[in-house]
Order: structure tokens, then sequence, then C-alpha cells
């Protein structure tokens, strides 16, 4: 490996993080500190970039470094002070602004820093005193200074990843003293940090009964619960929360991410025009709006809401994906020009970026040009994949550990009973026609439509704890007996209640659930499971086009995405093989050419009668959170059959990679270089 330039590798790094390409500028510093690991600048550089990305646990990492090997260091000690001002410890960083000065006199930038941490001191004081007044909090010298020395060496702790250190001592505090407010709260931080929310709303609700006019616990207790999915009591909460104060328009913001979640679509729309009338001028309250009237079919008034927000912030590059991401939306040639514009701005965050290349690929598709919509997807997506971790082998080394554990012998055993009410599980890769299945048999008089649920792998994490807590999934799977069977269909069916009413057939149209069609056929064996299959590069390139909100990492990169579809075939055929019967192929193109016969076979696998709504779902009025959710709002079209042939020459790798399963089609079918001449 050719050894590279310590000070070019400085110059480039740094060149990086002047653009805003903070990611970059971690990789380059990280290459080359392979190669000079005691470079402080290099050390102070990549700690600023992590911080860039919220990575302070990395940035505090770099910089003990570069104080282990030069306490002195004048530039290790500022980025440090810049770290502690950014955490919002101004006083501390006050004290090393200081303690730099000290060490280079001539350093005038250094009094810049310190005033502004002295300001930002100033204001944090005054917002704590505010608090504590408006808490009532007759004991607040005490809330404030009362084990002052032991709350910042846990917070040192904390930051430090030792978080067991720190949880320690909260603890012993509030042995001494159990109604000590900051000790609470900052212990419910670190269990929301491991996603404890149960522990974190115990530890919350002591300081609201303790401090109860105290506006951050609420909305933090709201939170908590509101992710262990107590909607009724989270709702209580956020009205107490507003009031303290119905003047706050945050408040408002807060109640409405629980009606949103608990699927009060329209009462998150009124709580957010409550925030508005309050504060008008709130570009992401309006684009929240905007999801929740898109996802009731308000689309005309969702791209208004839209443009609203983009007219108060030019550059809220959300609200331009979010319309883009309607699929049946273009935009106007003069917002087109816009984007581009913001693009060119260099200070534009990789967000930013992300947002505007998937909205303008995804336009210039629209217009035919495919050329300019390949170039921006995949400029999206290059910088979506450096915040993403996935590992394509791991993957590959799981399934092949389902495949081993649940065989078929092991799928011919019944260890449990049928449930009264059937899930209908609809799997398979994002993009591949699932929401269209999902709005056919949500039209349906027997079958509750929710949405893509995560209780299945919510549940499996719960009985491997109870059952086999040192053990990951699959590997837990080996030690399943009847009675953890048991419970994980029990455990599924009790947390999905909150989504259904009384009716005995429901949806779950979460695509990853592929991986635990065995553990369903031994937990639920009544379930009725559904693969939503596509043609291989529709599908591949369907995922790779979309911008998920969250998971899905593979989709980033077209041969990790290649190699992924690969392994979904391949555990699909095993549970094809090991569970016969168990599992329906349901074509997209197939549903599209002929939809009476495909809802028939689809109705008549999951023992149900056939109804002519099935066939008008687009009329069938309901929420869809999907990105699909205008497109199963029409009548059914057939412009998205074979889409991947306008890209075929950019899809080389993908085409390579999928070869074995693309020779196997019609001939029609298959990629131009694979028909002879």
């Amino acid at each position: 490996m050719k050894k590279i330039d310590e000070k070019e590798a400085f110059r480039q790094a740094f060149a990086y993080l002047k653009k805003g390409d903070a990611r970059l500028c971690i990789n380059t510093c990280k290459s080359a500190l392979i190669h000079y690991p005691e470079n402080i600048n290099l050390l102070c550089l990549i700690s600023r970039a992590s911080m860039a990305v919220r990575l302070f646990e990395d940035a505090q990492g770099f910089l003990n470094e570069a104080t282990r090997l030069n306490p002195k260091s004048p530039i290790a000690r500022e980025t440090y002070g810049d770290l502690l001002l950014v955490q919002g410890k101004a006083e501390e960083a006050i004290r090393e602004y200081l303690f730099v000065k000290e060490l280079n006199p001539g350093q005038h930038e250094i009094d810049r820093k310190i005033s502004h941490a002295r300001e930002v001191n100033k204001k944090l004081s005054k917002e704590i005193s505010e608090v504590l007044q408006k808490a009532g909090d007759q004991k607040k010298d005490v809330m404030r200074d009362s084990f002052d020395e032991e709350i910042k060496e846990a917070i040192d702790h904390q930051e430090s990843g030792r978080g067991e250190l720190a949880e320690e001592i909260y603890r012993n505090i509030l042995k001494q003293d159990p109604n000590h407010i900051e000790a609470a709260r900052l212990l419910a931080g670190i269990a929301m940090e491991h996603e404890k929310f149960k522990d974190a709303e115990i530890f919350l609700l002591r300081v609201v009964k303790n401090a109860p006019k105290y506006p951050r616990a609420w909305a933090d207790l709201v939170k908590a619960q509101r992710e262990q999915d107590k909607f009724d009591i989270a709702l209580d909460s956020s009205e107490k929360l507003i009031s303290l104060d119905s003047n706050i328009p945050e408040s408002y913001m807060v109640r409405a991410s629980v009606e949103g979640e608990a699927g009060m679509q329209h009462e998150a729309i009124e709580s957010y025009k409550k925030a508005l009338s309050i504060s008008p001028e709130k570009p992401g309250a309006l684009c929240s709006m905007a999801h929740h009237l898109k996802t009731i079919g308000k689309q005309d008034e969702a791209i208004s809401v839209y443009r609203q927000a983009i007219k108060i912030q030019p550059d809220h590059t959300e609200s331009y994906w979010s319309m883009a991401n309607l699929k049946t939306f273009n935009f106007e040639d003069s917002e087109i020009k816009d984007m581009e514009n913001l693009l060119s701005n260099k200070d534009l965050p990789d967000i930013g970026r992300i947002h505007l290349h998937n909205a303008l690929g995804l336009e210039y598709e629209s217009r035919g040009d495919y050329d300019k919509a390949f170039e921006n997807l995949n400029n999206c997506n290059t910088l979506r994949r450096k915040s993403e971790s996935y590992d394509p082998v791991e993957y590959e080394t799981m399934i092949d550990k389902i495949i081993e554990i649940l065989s078929q012998k092991k799928l011919k055993r019944e260890p449990v009973k049928q449930s009264e009410v059937t899930p209908i599980f609809i799997v398979g890769l994002p993009r591949s026609g699932s929401t269209l299945i999902e709005q056919i048999l949500a039209s349906h008089s027997c079958i509750e439509g929710t949405h893509e649920l995560h209780e299945m792998s919510m549940s499996m994490r719960h009985v491997r704890e109870v059952s086999n807590a040192n053990q990951r999934f699959p590997e837990a799977l080996e030690n399943f007996r009847p009675n953890e069977w048991k419970m994980l269909g029990e455990e599924y069916l009790k947390t999905t209640e909150k989504y259904r009413t009384d009716k005995l057939f429901f949806i779950d149209k979460n695509p990853n659930n592929f991986t635990f069609v065995g553990a369903i056929k031994l937990a639920i064996p009544n379930a009725k499971i559904i693969n939503a299959k596509r043609h291989p590069l529709d599908s591949c390139f369907g995922s790779f086009k979309q911008l998920f909100a969250s998971g899905q990492p593979f989709s980033y990169d077209l041969t990790e995405l290649g190699e992924y579809y690969m392994e979904y075939l391949r555990i699909m055929e095993h549970w094809h093989k090991a569970c016969p019967g168990f599992v329906l192929d349901v074509n997209y193109e197939s549903v599209v050419s002929d939809l009476d016969s495909e809802v028939k076979r689809i109705l008549e696998f999951c023992e149900l009668p056939f109804e002519e709504n099935c066939l008008r779902f687009y009329e069938t009025e309901r929420a869809v959170k999907t990105a699909s959710s205008e497109q199963v709002r029409k009548p059914i079209y057939s412009s998205s059959v074979n889409l991947w042939r306008n890209y075929e020459h950019k899809l080389s790798d993908l085409i390579e990679i999928l070869e074995p399963v693309l020779k196997e089609l019609p001939q029609e079918d298959q990629p131009k270089s694979f028909v002879p001449h």
C-alpha cells in the first residue's frame, strides 16, 4: 500500500470538512492515522468531523488520544472546548478556552470563543432559573448544588462511554435523596438511550411528581410512554404538558407525535394546526402535518402545505423529497431549478443533498430523462450508504443459520394450537407490490388493514430475553420448546391488539418478516404468508430508487442489493420446501395483467369468500403510511412493469449478480445482453 503524504492527507480531509462532507473527512483521517497515529492535527480534525455528525463519543476518544500525546497542545485543548460547548457544557468549555489563552496568548480568536461561551452559559443559567421558577421547587438551590460534583463525574463517565459507572452514581444519589430531580432525569436519559422505555418512564414519573411544572420532564415522559405504545397515557401526559402553558407550539407538536403513532391522523393534523396558529412559520410542523394529510389521502392539501414549508424555509429539503415521494406528483420547472441551485450550495449538509438528489431522480424519471434520473439516484445512494451499517457476509451467515435450525424436520411439528385470529403476513422485498396486495385485502369486510408492524421482531426479542437471555436471533431458536413457541404467538397477537378491531383476520405488511416465516409456522400455524414478488430487476431497482426513512441498509448499493435479493430467494425457496403450501407467491405483473383471477386466488388461499370490493380497492378509504400510498388509491395500471429496461445500460453489476435467476425467466423478460442476436 502506497503511503499517503501526511500534509496532503490533512489538506484533503480538511477540504472535505469545509465542503460539508464530514463522513468523507472522517474516512480520510482514519486512513492517514494508520500511518501517522500521533498526528495531533489529524486527531483534532477527525474529532471536529465527528462532532459535525454528532458522534460525540468518537470525538471524545480522538481528543483523549491527542491530549495524552500532548496535554498542552493548544489545538487539542481548543477543540476539546468546542466539544464541551456543543454538548451544552459552557462552564467547562470556558475553562478550556482560558487554558488555551494561557498556552497561546497571541491567539485572539480564542477571546471570541470565550465571549460566546459566556453568552451561552448566561442563557443556559437563565433557562434553568425559569424552569425552576415554573416548577415551584422550594429546594431549587439543593437541586442545582446538591451532589454537584457527583453529577459532573457521572456525566463525564457517560460521555466517555462508561454508562454503567454513570448509572451507578445516579442510583447512589437517588438512594441518598430519592427526590433528586436531576439524577432521576439523567438516569431516565440513560434508560432511553438503551431503549428501556419502561425504566425511563418510572424515573420520569418521579421527576414530574417532584417538579410537576417542569415542561421538559413532561415532554420526555410523553416520549417514553409513546415508545411503549402507551398511547392513551402518553396523550394524558401531553395534555398536562400543554396545560403548563397553552401558548407553546412545541407542546402541541409533542401531542401530535403521539396521535400520529396511534393512527389518529386527523387528530394529529388538528394538533399541528393549533401549533401553527401560535407560531405559523414552523416548516417542521408544516411538513409533519403534510405527511398526515398524505396518509389520509388528501394529496392536494399535502402538496400545498409542503410548498408552504419551502416558502418559509427555501432549503427545507425534506418537503421537496416528500412531494417527490408521493410518486404521482410532478414538480414545476422553477422548483427543479431551485433544487439544483440548492445542490450548488457548498454548505448544504449531506441529508439535504440526499433528499434533493432522490427528488430530482424521481422527477427526471417521470419526464423520461433516465440518464439524469440515474445520476441523481446514484448520488443520493452514495451519500446515504456512508451513514448505513450493513455487512453482507453477516447477513448471509444469518440466513445459513436460520435454514439450519428451522429445517424441514423441525417445521413438520405442530407445537401449538391454532389461534382464534388469523394474521396475514405480506413479505418480500420492498417495492414489490406489497402495498397493492395489502390494499386489495384490506378492502375485504373480514380483514383488518394495519400497516408495517414491528411486533414480530419485538415479540421474538421478548421471548429470547425471557428464555435465552444470552443468545441472539436466530441461534436462540435452537432451544425453543413448545412453551417458547406458544409464548411467541401469544405475545405477537397480544401486542398487535391495539391495531385491530373485532375482525378475525388482520394484515401485517412488514416485508422483512420473510426471515421469520418458519418461526411463524411454529408459533401461529394458522397464519397466512403472502410473498409479494416482482421481476427481479424491477424489484431491486425499485428498492434502489426508494429513500427509506430508516432500515433497508442493503438498498443503497446495487451490488449489495443483488446479493441481498439472492439471499431472500434462497430462504424463500427453503420455506417452500420445508413447509409446502404455507406461503403463497403473488407476482405483481400477474396482478396487473389479470386482477380478477389473482384476487380470487389470494382470497382462496386466505380461506375467505370473494368480494367485489377487493377489485375496487382504490375506493377503500383508509390510512396508508407507505411510499405507495397514492399509487394504491388509483385503479390498476401497468406503467411500472419492466421499468428497469430504461436503466438496463446502468445495471450491469446488478444483472451479473442476478444472472442465475434472470436466465430462468422467459426470453422476453431477460436483459438484451442475454438474448442471442
